[in-house]
């Protein structure tokens, strides 16, 4: 298997083109998986909640 990553910005037109290696086979079966990014993950402070919420996570504090 071979994984690949491009990160896209949605146009106008909603419609993304990938680009596929030459190595890869022609009529190669392929699996598109689209990721969407929530916007707000960017925003500071929503960054700096994350952060203040993470000392009550037992998850993260397990990990730490």
């Amino acid at each position: 298997m071979i994984a690949l990553r491009q990160f896209k910005r949605v146009p106008n037109d909603h419609k993304i083109v990938i680009e596929v290696p030459e190595t890869i086979e022609e009529n190669q079966l392929m699996e598109v998986i689209l990721l969407c990014k929530d916007a707000r993950q960017n925003d500071k402070a929503h960054k700096i909640e994350q952060l203040k919420n993470s000392q009550a996570d037992r998850i993260f504090l397990d990990d730490m």
